[in-house]
Formats: C-alpha cells, structure tokens, sequence
C-alpha cells in the first residue's frame, strides 16, 4: 500500500467533509468540559488547510502535511491549533524526501506526530486527550496485519474509552471527577481524522 500527494489530498479534503458535518457535534461535546468551541474552531482551520493546499501543486506528502500544518496554527485557535499544528507539522518532517508514502513510511509519521502531541500537550495515554487516539493507531498501523476497516474499529473502541477516563490534563482537568462520563472533543476530532485516513487507505486494499 503506497499514499501518494493524491491520497494525502483527499485524506484532508475527506476528514474536512466530517469536521464540518459534526461541527456541531464536536463543539456540544467541548461545552460541559471546555470551551464550546473546539467544532467551531477545527471546522474553520481545517476548511482553511483544505483551500490552501487545494491552491497549490505538490511534489511530496510531507510538502502537502506542512502547508496543512502551517493552516491549522494559523486558523485553528485555542489549544487544538498548536496541538494538530504540530502533529502534522512532525509528521511532514518524518517523511520528508519520499514521493509515495509506504505504510512502514507512514506510519513513522504517525508516530512522530504522536511524539509532537505528547511533547506540545505535556500528555501521555490515559489523560483523556487526542493522545488516547493517536497511541493506538501507531500501535495498529505499525502492526504485522493492517486493515482500513481494523484502524476504523481501533479509534472507534479508543474514543469509547476516553468517556470514562478522567481527565487530568488540558482544561477538562478543572472538572476532574466531573469529566467522567463525557468523550474527548481532542479524541473525537482525532476520530474522524483517522476514520477518513482509514477510508482513504481502504481504496488501495
């Protein structure tokens, strides 16, 4: 399986099409345990990643991932903006210097990105953030057996599990036993990320 600047296209052009569809959705989940904005703020930033690299010709994956960064910094706002900016902005370095993206390749750049939330956010597993999404989709896809349908079932039991986790790190930490209960904006939006990735890799099954 390769992932070309096409695939990594349609990756962002994809998981646009359901930030923007459950705007709604990710912003009434930030309400009892953040800000009440995060849907507001990644549809914005990532309609504003997809129109940017739209606009432009690419030669490699990482190019496409670090203008795609670069957007998310600028439009996302909040903590999310620096979170996802970075990821991808990790992941763009990771693999840079490759016109196709293998899953060995790819999964490097997940990887670093994971390292880059981790770093930025000052989180680890457990801690009720995107981090609890990431982890298990570098641990899936750098496994002997990948299927796009198996990554969908990963992030699906991860964001499951983040509603009853509580939180002790980013602003849902003020509601401490509170935020029990409650899914992960951070882990959602990670959701359906990944769910378009996982759509986008099925076609090349």
């Amino acid at each position: 399986m390769e992932l070309g600047v096409p695939d990594i296209i349609k990756w962002f052009e994809l998981a646009n099409e359901k930030i923007q569809h459950h705007k709604d959705y990710l912003t009434a989940l930030d309400r009892p345990i953040g800000d009440g904005d995060h849907g507001i703020n990644m549809a914005r930033g990532y309609q504003e990643a997809v129109n940017k690299i739209m606009a432009k010709s690419y030669t490699e994956p990482s190019e496409v991932l670090k203008d795609a960064s670069m957007a998310l910094l600028a439009k996302v706002g909040g903590a999310s903006g620096p979170l996802y900016g970075t990821a991808f902005l990790k992941m763009s370095v990771a693999v840079k210097g490759h016109e196709v993206l293998s899953l060995a390749t790819l999964a490097k750049g997940v990887e670093a990105g994971l390292t880059g939330l981790k770093q930025r956010g000052k989180s680890d597993v457990g801690e009720k953030t995107l981090v609890d999404v990431w982890n298990p989709v570098v641990e899936y896809i750098t496994g002997e057996e990948f299927r796009s349908d198996g990554l969908i079932e990963i992030i699906r039991e991860a964001l499951e599990s983040s509603k009853d986790t509580m939180a002790t790190k980013g602003r849902a930490a003020y509601f401490k036993e509170k935020s029990i209960g409650h899914i992960d904006p951070g882990s959602a939006s990670s959701f359906y990320i990944f769910e378009a990735l996982a759509e986008v890799m099925k076609e090349k099954e």
